[in-house]
C-alpha cells in the first residue's frame, strides 16, 4: 500500500514562532528568579507592535519589555522597530487555590501531604515511532532540520540575503507503512529585494536540503519548490500577524498523531497542557525504545484542580504483542501522572522553556522528557512480565 504523509516546520523568525519564543523567554525569566512562578503569557506580534498579555504571579518583578527586545534581536529583528505594550495581572485566586491544594487533599481532611491539582482540564497526547532516531515521524524530523539549518545559515551569513521568516514542508511516500522516498519538499524563505532567486534556489538545495536529507536522500523525481509564491521580501510581523499557540502541529507531531488542542508556550508546568504532554511523550517513547511497540500514542485527560488524571489511553496501532489494558496497567505502576510528580521528575521548575519553542518540543535529546532511562524500561518490562 502506498500513502503520502506531510508535515511542516517554521523558522525562528516566523511571526507565530516569534510569539512563542517571547512567551517562553518571559516564563524562563520568571522561573530564574522564582521557581514557583505561575505564568500564563500570550503574545501578539504585528507590524511595528508587540503585545504581551496574561497572568503572572512571581515574587520578583521582571522587566518584560527588555525580555521582548532581547527575544526580537535573537530572532533577527530590530527591536527599535517595535512598540511594546504589556497587560499583565496576577493569576486568579480561584485557579491558584485549586492548583495549590488538589481535590484529593481537599476531600481528605486528614491528609497532610501537599499535592498540586492540574492547572486546567483537557487531554494531552504523546507519540513515538521507531522510523527515526529521534522517534519522531520522518516528514516532521526533516522539516525541522530544514528550518533549523536555514536559521543557522542566516546567522552565519553562509547564505547571504536571507531573513528571519521562513517555513518548510516535506511529503514522504510510505509503502506498507514504511518510509520509501521523498515525494516533495517546499521551502519558503524571506530574502532581501536584491537577492537573485535562481541563486537562492541553488544555495538552498546545496547548503540546506542536501545536508538535511543526508540520511534519507531526495532524488531527481522529488518535487522541490523554493519560494513557490515568487518574491518573499516582506515578511515577519510586517506581513503576517503572529500569535502564541498557533503552530500546534509544528510543536508536536506534525499532524501525524492526535492532538489535545492545548498549546505549550508561555505556560508554567502546573498547566497540564505542558507538563503532562511532556510526560505522555516520555511514556510513548519509553514503550517504543523498549521495543514493546513500533508506534505508540498515549493520551491523558485531566480535570482542573484534581491531581490524578481521569483517563489514560494507549494505542500501539497493532504493533505490540501486549494489549492496551496491559500497557496501561504497567504504565501506571511505572510513572506517576500527578502534576507535582511530573514537575519533579522532569525538572520543570528550571528555566529551560525558551529552548523548546522552536523546531518542536520533542526530539531534542537534551530535554528531560526525551531521556528514556534504564529504570523506566526495566520497570515497564518487569510489570508487563509480572502481569502475565
Amino acid at each position: 500500500m502506498k500513502t503520502y504523509l506531510t508535515s511542516e516546520s517554521v523558522c525562528k523568525g516566523h511571526p507565530d514562532k516569534l510569539c512563542d519564543f517571547i512567551a517562553d523567554s518571559i516564563l524562563d525569566a520568571c522561573l530564574a528568579v522564582d521557581p514557583l512562578s505561575r505564568v500564563a503569557c500570550e503574545v501578539l506580534a504585528t507590524k511595528g507592535k508587540i503585545v504581551v498579555a496574561g497572568e503572572i504571579t512571581c515574587s520578583y518583578k521582571i522587566n518584560i519589555r527588555d525580555i521582548v527586545r532581547c527575544a526580537l534581536t535573537d530572532c533577527g529583528y530590530n527591536p527599535s522597530n517595535f512598540s511594546i505594550s504589556v497587560f499583565i495581572h496576577a493569576q486568579s485566586s480561584d485557579i491558584a487555590f485549586g492548583v495549590n491544594t488538589a481535590l484529593e487533599v481537599r476531600n481528605n481532611k486528614d491528609e497532610q501531604e501537599t499535592e498540586l491539582g492540574a492547572g486546567d482540564q483537557g487531554t494531552v497526547v504523546g507519540f513515538a515511532t521507531d522510523e527515526t532516531s529521534t522517534y519522531l515521524p520522518l516528514p516532521l524530523e526533516l522539516s525541522h532540520r530544514i528550518c533549523k539549518t536555514l536559521d543557522e545559515k542566516r546567522k552565519t551569513k553562509e547564505i547571504a540575503g536571507i531573513k528571519s521568516d521562513g517555513k518548510a514542508q516535506v511529503t514522504i511516500e510510505y509503502r506498507n507503512k514504511v518510509p520509501y522516498k521523498v515525494k516533495a519538499i517546499i521551502v519558503s524563505i524571506q530574502h532581501d529585494q536584491y537577492k537573485d532567486l535562481k541563486e537562492l534556489k541553488s544555495e538552498i538545495i546545496s547548503k540546506v536540503l542536501e545536508p538535511a536529507f543526508s540520511d534519507f536522500p531526495f532524488d531527481e523525481q522529488t518535487q522541490i519548490l523554493i519560494n513557490p509564491s515568487g518574491r518573499f521580501v516582506k515578511g515577519g510581523p510586517e506581513a503576517d500577524t503572529g500569535v502564541t499557540g498557533r503552530k500546534l502541529m509544528v510543536d508536536s507531531y506534525g499532524g501525524l498523531a492526535l492532538h489535545g488542542g492545548g498549546a505549550f508556550s508561555g505556560k508554567d508546568a502546573t498547566k497540564v497542557d505542558r507538563c503532562a504532554a511532556y510526560m505522555a511523550r516520555l511514556i510513548a517513547k519509553t514503550i517504543v525504545v523498549s521495543k514493546l511497540a513500533k508506534r505508540c500514542e498515549v493520551s491523558i485527560s485531566y480535570a482542573i484542580g484534581k491531581a490524578n488524571p481521569v483517563a489514560l489511553n494507549i494505542n500501539t496501532f497493532g504493533t505490540s504483542n501486549y494489549s492496551e489494558k496491559q500497557l496501561i496497567e504497567a504504565t501506571l505502576k511505572t510513572f506517576s501522572l500527578k502534576p507535582k510528580d511530573i514537575i519533579d521528575t522532569l525538572k520543570l521548575k528550571e528555566p529551560i522553556f525558551s529552548f523548546t519553542s522552536c523546531y518542536g518540543h520533542f526530539g531534542n535529546p537534551l530535554f528531560p522528557w526525551e531521556q528514556v532511562l534504564d529504570t523506566y524500561t526495566s520497570k515497564l518490562k518487569g510489570e508487563l512480565a509480572y502481569g502475565n
